[in-house]
């Protein structure tokens, strides 16, 4: 009989198109493999005004989706990783990370405008407390007021002029095969330094099924060198306690024999900010624990240093 795998989705474009990756990859693999892709609206889909800080931050994108895991509805769930909360629930596991792509933000505007070009006054729309942070350090004088909705909305508030401009994952442009048909300029990773996560595709499971046919299979698709660089960024959010509303970026960079990881966090108000990098040398085997614990050190560091006075608390939980 035919594997069969019923894959959870959000029902946006975004998330489908990402549920639809994952199934071409698992059906180019495996033949005869059975792909259903089932949409399950999250609560955060259905919020389209609120700030998730106000109401239960990014874990409202998978809330439902873990439910039907738990009930299992559906086999495998697919999240962008930037959703994730940075510690998982222990009947759960990320089964595979796909290879990632760029992580980089991006400023679209009506004219390709960079950001220190946009004038007094301009309305930048983010609603990352990360992105906000960063984009003032770079130009003072920006209004910048909350955004939220899917990547085509949020697309076309620029283009209505509800927005002079705006920051958005250049992931998602991508996987949507919008970059060609709106004007950005892709932001410096030294100033712009992305969520965790950002850019990875991970697929969900419940931890139980880790050596049955559809962990094994699920497992041909993760993306060694991905599954690294997530799980330094994910291990160092784990260990600073941050949350979707903690103004912090974090990137792993493998290359070669090396592992560099940088990243920048803010006090709330802007006023103070802390960086931090470091590069591990790595073994020829690849291990997600060896990644994690370079994760864990560099919070250490900037632990060390006063990222959590930086914040006015003992943590950031």
């Amino acid at each position: 009989m035919p594997l069969k795998i019923r894959i959870g989705s959000r029902p946006s474009k975004l998330a489908l198109a990402q549920a639809a990756i994952v199934r071409d990859l698992l059906t180019t693999k495996f033949s005869g493999i059975e792909i259903e892709i089932v949409e399950i609206r999250t609560s955060g889909d259905k919020i389209s005004s609120a700030s998730l800080a106000d109401v239960g931050g990014k874990g409202l994108f998978i809330k439902e989706l873990e439910q039907a895991l738990a009930a299992r509805t559906i086999d495998a769930a697919v999240h962008s990783m930037k959703d994730l909360p940075a510690i998982l629930p222990e009947q759960f596991r990320v089964a595979a990370v796909l290879e990632r792509e760029n992580t980089a933000d991006i400023l679209v505007t009506p004219d390709g405008s960079t950001l220190p070009a946009l004038p007094a006054g301009a309305r930048l729309g983010t609603s990352s407390s990360r992105r906000r942070l960063q984009a003032l350090r770079i130009n003072r004088g920006l209004t910048i007021l909350p955004l939220r909705g899917n990547v085509d909305t949020r697309l076309a508030r620029v283009a209505d002029g509800t927005f002079d401009a705006i920051i958005i994952a250049l992931a998602g442009v991508k996987r949507l095969g919008r970059a060609s048909d709106v004007k950005f300029v892709e932001l410096d990773a030294r100033d712009f330094i992305p969520a965790g996560g950002q850019g990875a595709l991970a697929i969900e499971t419940l931890a139980d099924r880790k050596g049955d046919e559809l962990g094994r299979a699920l497992a041909a698709l993760n993306d060694v060198r991905a599954s690294y660089e997530t799980a330094a960024e994910r291990a160092f959010l784990a260990a600073m306690g941050a949350s979707c509303t903690t103004p912090v970026g974090v990137r792993a960079v493998v290359e070669r024999d090396q592992l560099a990881l940088a990243a920048m966090l803010f006090s709330p108000d802007g006023a103070r900010e802390l960086s931090g990098s470091l590069e591990q040398p790595l073994a020829r085997d690849l291990a997600p624990s060896i990644a994690r614990e370079a994760g864990k050190l560099l919070a250490g560091q900037m632990l060390a240093r006063g990222a959590a006075a930086l914040l006015g608390k003992e943590n950031f939980a």
